[in-house]
C-alpha cells in the first residue's frame, strides 16, 4: 500500500510538471503572436516605418480598429504566394492609399479608401489590384497623390 501511494505522488508530480511545460508553451506562443514585427519602407521619396503583418491572424487583423498609426506610418502585409490579394476596410476608423507589390514593384494603386462604418463582413467592398502581388502596403490616404507613387515605381524594403 505504501509502494502504491508512492507511485501515485510520483505520477501526480510528472502531471504537474507536464502541465506546467504546457502553459508556459501556450503563454510563449500568445505573447509571440501578439508581438509585431516592423520595417522600413522607402516609397516616393519616403521612409516610411511600418508595421508587418506576415502571419494570417496579424493579416486578418490588419489596421483594423485604430484610432490612428501611432509611431508607425503604414503596414506592409507579406504573403507567402503571389496572387490577387484582396483587402477591404474592416473597422477602420482612418481612409488609406494601397499599393500591390511583385517584389520590388507597384502593380497597383488603389487611393483614397475611405472607411466603411457599420458594414457587415459580407458587405464590405473587396479592394484588388488587377496584377498578382505578393506583397501590399497600407498608408493613410494621400499618400499616392502628394508624393507621385503610380504602378511600376520601385520601393525599398528593410526589415
Amino acid at each position: 500500500m505504501l509502494f502504491r501511494k508512492e507511485k501515485n505522488n510520483e505520477l501526480q508530480r510528472w502531471h504537474l510538471i507536464v502541465l506546467a511545460i504546457v502553459v508556459v508553451f501556450a503563454i510563449g506562443v500568445r505573447i509571440y503572436s501578439a508581438r509585431w514585427p516592423s520595417a522600413t519602407v522607402q516609397i516616393g521619396g519616403q521612409t516610411l516605418s511600418v508595421l508587418v503583418a506576415d502571419t494570417f491572424q496579424h493579416q486578418v487583423k490588419g489596421l483594423s480598429n485604430r484610432k490612428d498609426l501611432g509611431d508607425f506610418q503604414g503596414m506592409l502585409f507579406v504573403f507567402s504566394d503571389s496572387g490577387k490579394h484582396a483587402m477591404v476596410m474592416r473597422d477602420m476608423h482612418f481612409p488609406l492609399d494601397i499599393f500591390w507589390m511583385d517584389g520590388t514593384t507597384i502593380v497597383g494603386v488603389t487611393p483614397n479608401l475611405a472607411p466603411e462604418p457599420g458594414k457587415s463582413e459580407a458587405e464590405l467592398t473587396p479592394y484588388s489590384s488587377a496584377s498578382p502581388s505578393n506583397m501590399v502596403l497600407e498608408i493613410p490616404a494621400g499618400f499616392a497623390q502628394k508624393y507621385g507613387v503610380r504602378v511600376g515605381d520601385k520601393l525599398k524594403i528593410a526589415y
